[in-house]
């Protein structure tokens, strides 16, 4: 790209030349510039520092006698600037182009930047006409909603060059759809921010939220883009299980220009006349939307947010403080220990915070060893537990209190051995109780309602594989399968769908969707956020690795968790400030934030947190 780094400050405007060649990009420094280039053209910018921008990349727009390769690489160079409706990529294009071509279409993420590779469409040396064929390896698309999907595959498209009439300079007149740039370039351009929706699936009764992960560009207002989208409604994939409180067709008054928080961090939305009319309750919800919205793009940023009607009045107002009282916003937020089964087959807990402490049988049967287990789940309100027994057939459900006897099993696995029988249960967001049967003869995901009565069978169509571990989010409409297909285990995020009438519930699991294309074998995951898990795997022919991933299967800034030999199980709280743990070769291991793996006790298993 040819643009140094510099480290932003804050204060007064100031004015930057940047001297780069004529197909070249300009890096706006916000701050002083640790070095120039020392050739082409010279071009004055100004720009007003911004508290979230280090360095601002606008585009050089194409010289006047700039021939096809230059045009082809400059425009390239365009997609990646932080021109807010790309106006200098515009240039590179005749004027029809320049209206017909929609880069909010798409953006396709390749490995590597594209390649363009040039044949002159002439016989003639002077043709006044080139087509470039650009390629390179898919990696990903973020669709007109900024929804991210990981793709794969090699790709290839055709940029036509013409030269103009009037002028004799060259110009793009026929281009692929959308944008194309290479994985650094949209990491670089991009962040990943969670647009938060209402969900019925709280435990309480009370609303609660989901996250909705969309990608927008992190240089270029990005602020008013955070709430464009939220207003906007959920992405495709999530809107069948989720619901906004703005009404259909809001969006900011027109002539809104960029929304930036005062210096109180207080932000003002002004709304088109589609809102004027909502109640004060509503109101309050869709506040507390854009404030979880706006919180999780900048934590510190925003702590109260005004909306206003078409008119300017006042609709309502919303503090950081008020908005947990309208929504249930991160279920186990408030989980008081982790949980694991000792070396005695009991279950046990210890303090979830602060430095490692010394381990406790839970209060209660599982705790005093009447049944011997394997695995458990605790509840997300940790007044309940589910055990599996040793031997994986058996599920039983008892209650977290001094005294809390054990009944019958609510389930019953006929499968042969241990590896085909009960997995690891999992309650979500309502209280129900989530568990797969592995029996070869008849494999099943299977919920308890309030975990006890019979259990429901869940439907999952299209499922490829046997489901080796299930995980609900405490939003309850998404769940974490591990699933098993000749000999490989993936891990796929799906979409929960409850159907009930006056004689039935149906309960559905549809649009499975892979996040870790690149491990083809994922043994052990657990939620680590509103829309992250941490997982433990192996890349094809590698060791093994534990990294996180996004539900969309959008990478993760910086690295991993520390290196941690023999994983074979891991637990994330939804709150990211509490330590992983992990069965290990060393047994149970906590890792806290900014600390070292520390184990906790020698003689360990299947360590989770509440949910």
């Amino acid at each position: 790209m040819g643009a140094d780094r510099a480290e932003g400050g804050r204060g007064r405007p100031v004015r930057v030349a940047v001297r780069l060649g004529s197909a070249g990009v300009c890096a706006v420094l916000l701050a002083g510039c640790a070095s120039m280039p020392g050739s082409g053209d010279m071009r004055d910018v100004e720009s007003t520092p911004r508290q979230d921008s280090k360095v601002r990349v606008f585009a050089l727009p194409p010289g006047d006698d700039a021939e096809p390769q230059e045009i082809v690489q400059g425009f390239l160079e365009a997609l990646t600037s932080d021109d807010l409706r790309y106006e200098t990529a515009r240039k590179y294009l005749t004027g029809d182009a320049a209206k017909e071509w929609d880069p909010n279409e798409s953006t396709t993420v390749l490995a590597e930047a594209p390649t363009p590779y040039t044949a002159v469409t002439g016989d003639r040396p002077d043709a006044d006409d080139y087509r470039f064929e650009l390629s390179g390896k898919r990696v990903a698309r973020v669709d007109e909603q900024h929804a991210y999907t990981p793709t794969s595959g090699e790709y290839r498209r055709t940029v036509h060059l013409t030269r103009v009439k009037d002028t004799g300079q060259w110009r793009i007149d026929r281009l692929p759809s959308g944008v194309v740039l290479g994985r650094s370039d949209f990491e670089r351009n991009y962040k990943s921010i969670n647009k938060y929706y209402f969900t019925s699936a709280a435990q309480s009764g009370e609303p609660g939220t989901v996250a909705d992960p969309v990608y927008v560009r992190s240089q270029v207002d990005p602020v008013t883009q955070v709430v464009r989208d939220l207003l906007q409604g959920p992405t495709s994939w999530l809107n069948p299980v989720a619901r906004t409180s703005f009404p259909s067709g809001t969006a900011l008054r027109k002539g809104t220009r960029a929304l930036t928080p005062d210096d109180q961090n207080s932000l003002v939305v002004p709304l088109n006349k589609k809102a004027d009319r909502v109640s004060a309750s509503r109101c309050k919800e869709m506040a507390a939307q854009l404030l979880f919205t706006l919180q999780d793009y900048m934590p510190t940023g925003v702590t109260d947010v005004e909306l206003q009607g078409s008119k300017g009045t006042q609709l309502c107002a919303l503090s950081e403080s008020e908005a947990d009282g309208v929504a249930s916003h991160g279920a186990d937020r408030s989980a008081s220990f982790e949980y694991f089964i000792d070396g005695d087959r009991k279950l046990a807990r210890l303090s979830g915070q602060g430095a490692v402490t010394t381990p406790t049988p839970v209060p209660g049967a599982f705790g005093d060893g009447a049944k011997q287990l394997r695995s458990a789940a605790v509840s997300r309100n940790e007044e309940q537990a589910a055990g599996v027994s040793a031997d994986g057939s058996d599920l039983y459900v008892a209650p977290l209190t001094p005294g809390g006897m054990i009944g019958e099993p609510v389930l019953h696995s006929s499968g042969a051995t241990a590896k085909d029988r009960l997995t690891t249960p999992s309650w979500d967001g309502r209280g129900d109780l989530w568990v797969a049967d592995r029996d070869p003869d008849d494999p099943r995901l299977l919920v308890l309602a309030d975990g006890m009565g019979d259990p429901l069978e869940v439907r999952t169509p299209n499922l490829d594989g046997r489901i080796e571990a299930v995980r609900v989010a405490a939003d309850g409409v998404r769940v974490a399968l591990i699933l098993n297909s000749e000999g490989k285990r993936a891990l796929y995020i799906g979409r929960i769908e409850r159907d009930a009438d006056a004689e039935s519930t149906t309960v559905s699991i549809v649009e499975l969707r892979s996040v870790t294309p690149d491990l083809e074998d994922v043994t052990a995951m657990s939620w680590a956020g509103d829309s992250q898990l941490v997982v433990v795997g192996r890349e094809s022919g590698g060791v093994q690795q534990m990294r996180y991933v996004r539900v969309d299967g959008s990478p993760t800034p910086g690295s991993g968790p520390s290196a941690l030999t023999g994983v074979e199980e891991i637990a994330a709280s939804e709150d990211e400030s509490q330590p992983l743990v992990a069965h290990s070769a060393d047994g149970i291991v906590r890792l806290s934030p900014g600390a070292q793996w520390q184990t906790v006790v020698k003689e360990g298993s299947a360590p989770v947190y509440p949910g």
